[in-house]
């Protein structure tokens, strides 16, 4: 599913990074990405070390007629500060003032970009309930910005930089310029820039996921069966879900991509009705920390067990967050053989990740991913199934050995997925 990156998190020197590598991305982020109207203002979030990619934006916005570019700057060390040096009581705030600024400028028509390339692992090794703690003030202080987000009422996308700290993490074993190198290579293919043309590519890859989308949408299952090695999960879809992937059209008329790189078609499931037993087919990447090997049982569409190889004091927290926390808000189907599953790489980065295999997300749901969603409160969301929660986490259930069904409300089951791979 389309993932928001919420408040910026950060990271730490520039990278040296070629300018054409810098100016395709760009281009891709204002014209595919966000479709970036003359006139409209850009609200940007970036960590420090992406600062050559922010800038490279703003000249592509400012050449795609854009009225203003607000870039909001982070740094890793300024964040580590607070574990280090912080009292207690700093650790259930956050800037509220900052995210209604956001929010009144989204509500003005403001355009929101969030770019991602900092230390996937920032916050490894830091006491696991204060990081818990910290995420919990910034998600509750983040809503009214996330609203207009989750609602899709505005363009918004995300875009990654590579970044050195990042690259270090992925390639380990590498010298620190050979491991930019790879990373740069990697986000490169996954963005489709190795395309003579990459906005056509986008262009082709939007109607093949959209046709995805129709077929699933046409079909109106009600419910979804997930079958592989320690997985027999069945994920019922909320009323009136829909089914979206790739470019889609906001509330304020712009079609946008809200995710580059982007593999999946989501919908919304119910939040009551999820029963059976799933396992993770890669680690998930959170609050700095590695989770392996979720193990995760469901009854009546809650998580009533879930345990982990290494993490799971911080998967428990992540599911203590809120009643919603325990409940799924999204489920996405991704073919085996997409380009970011293809590349053999762990991101440590949901954007990327997610891309990689199916996946279920814990937490809020999309009201866009539902029949009128935008004009549905919270309370008609709830009644159609939608979840509601501080959190939104994406984790990856789906491989080359996991079947998926489509199941019609009398149990009819229709291949959709085999070894992965689309039926069809």
């Amino acid at each position: 599913m389309p993932h928001d990156a919420g408040s910026p998190a950060a990271a730490s020197h520039a990278p040296a990074l070629p300018q054409d590598l810098l100016d395709g991305l760009a281009e891709l982020a204002v014209r595919v990405g966000l479709n970036l109207q003359p006139g409209q203002e850009l609200v940007m979030t970036t960590p420090l070390a992406a600062l050559p990619l922010a800038r490279a934006i703003a000249h592509a916005a400012y050449r795609a007629g854009a009225g203003q570019v607000t870039p909001l700057i982070s740094d890793g060390e300024m964040a580590l500060a607070r574990f280090r040096e912080g009292h207690d009581a700093s650790f259930d705030q956050a800037p509220g003032w900052l995210y209604e600024g956001m929010a009144k400028a989204f509500g003005e028509g403001a355009a929101r970009l969030a770019l991602v390339g900092e230390d996937p692992m920032l916050m490894a090794g830091q006491d696991a309930a204060q990081v818990a703690r910290a995420n919990r003030a910034n998600a509750q202080a983040y809503r009214p910005a996330l609203a207009a987000i989750s609602g899709f009422e505005i363009n918004w996308s995300i875009i990654s930089c590579p970044t050195p700290d990042w690259a270090a993490r992925i390639f380990p074993d590498l010298p620190a310029d050979a491991a930019l190198v790879r990373l740069a290579e990697a986000i490169a293919r996954t963005a489709r820039l190795n395309h003579a043309d990459p906005v056509a590519a986008w262009a082709a890859h939007n109607e093949a996921l959209a046709a995805r989308c129709k077929m699933l949408n046409e079909a109106r299952f009600d419910a979804l069966q997930f079958r592989g090695p320690g997985t027999d999960l069945r994920v019922g879809l909320a009323e009136g879900h829909l089914w979206q992937g790739g470019a889609a059209t906001a509330q304020n008329g712009v079609r946008c991509n809200p995710n580059i790189p982007t593999e999946e078609v989501f919908t919304t499931p119910h939040a009551a009705r999820v029963e059976g037993h799933v396992r993770a087919t890669k680690p998930l990447s959170h609050q700095g920390s590695l989770i392996e090997e979720i193990v995760m049982r469901f009854e009546g569409g809650r998580a009533v067990a879930a345990r982990a190889t290494r993490g799971e004091d911080v998967l428990r927290e992540m599911l203590a967050t809120d009643d919603g926390a325990a409940r799924l808000g999204e489920v996405a189907l991704v073919p085996h053989s997409s380009p970011v599953s293809q590349s053999g790489l762990l991101y440590y980065n949901t954007l990327f990740d997610e891309n990689a295999a199916s996946h279920i997300a814990m937490g809020q749901c999309y009201a866009s991913c539902l029949e009128g969603g935008e004009g549905l409160s919270k309370d008609e969301i709830a009644a159609r199934g939608g979840n509601s929660s501080l959190i939104h986490v994406d984790w990856m259930i789906g491989s080359a050995e996991v079947d998926v069904d489509g199941l019609s409300a009398s149990g009819e089951a229709v291949a959709l997925m085999r070894g992965g791979e689309w039926v069809g």
